[in-house]
């Protein structure tokens, strides 16, 4: 029986799956693949199913924000997944990072929809192995890349950019920054650790890989062609991430 929101299921997915935020994203991920197959698009929920490089891949979406991801890492579990990398873009706190990559070690709780599955103490580490493994492959290809701690938010216009409604609130963003700047924070997302979290509580080897687009609050950011291509170069660098990490090469 297919799942509720993603109609996925064990025949069609495999143990491997890539998890990207934006739907269409999705789209690039599956040109790489040998005989993709189209599983389902619902929602925010972008689904297909083939190999790279002899490795069986699912490549879906999870849309923006905690509750989503969650929502599709449930629903990959109960299809037999057994890998889960989150690859994504990121808010770097750091102002020489833009168009390289954060692989996070961990990442800050400061999402809300991880607390419905552990308390607050319970960490949002990622899967040790998994991360060597991307960390090898970034390096393969020629990029650089930084880990450290993350931070999961779960209001883009209250905490991580100013909108017209934070500026009539008189909300300081600059203050969040700073505070998350002087705990060593790299980096900021929505979805991270709770997609972290859950995966730890399922038995389930996760990981986290993005690329560094913008630095905070929009200061600066990666555009048009430059941003297409480090897009691109993220979906190259964790599908190789993955074929290594099948075949023992961590």
């Amino acid at each position: 029986m297919a799942s509720l929101y993603m109609n996925v299921d064990k025949s069609t997915v495999a143990e491997n799956v890539i998890f990207s935020g934006d739907p269409w994203r999705v789209e690039v991920l599956a040109k790489y693949l040998e005989s993709p197959r189209k599983v389902a698009f619902n929602r925010e929920f972008n689904t297909y199913t083939g190999t790279y490089k002899g490795t069986p891949v699912t490549v879906s979406s999870t849309g923006i924000g905690a509750p989503s991801a969650a929502i599709a890492m449930e629903e990959m579990y109960e299809a037999g997944m057994k890998t889960a990398v989150r690859l994504g873009t990121v808010m770097a706190l750091r102002d020489d990072m833009l168009g390289k990559f954060i692989i996070p070690t961990a990442s800050m709780r400061m999402e809300s929809t991880s607390a419905t599955y552990a308390p607050a103490g319970f960490p949002a580490a990622a899967d040790f192995e998994l991360v060597t493994c991307m960390n090898r492959t970034v390096t393969q290809m020629g990029a650089e890349y930084l880990n450290g701690i993350g931070c999961s938010m779960d209001g883009f216009y209250t905490m991580m950019h100013n909108s017209r409604l934070s500026k009539e609130m008189e909300r300081d963003m600059a203050e969040t920054f700073a505070g998350l700047k002087r705990l060593k924070i790299v980096g900021v997302d929505m979805e991270s650790s709770c997609m972290l979290v859950v995966g730890r509580l399922m038995g389930v080897r996760t990981c986290v890989v993005t690329i560094t687009t913008v630095l905070e609050n929009l200061k600066d950011a990666l555009k048009g062609e430059e941003r297409t291509a480090a897009e691109d170069l993220l979906c190259r660098v964790v599908l190789e991430g993955i074929q290594n990490f099948d075949n023992g090469l961590s």
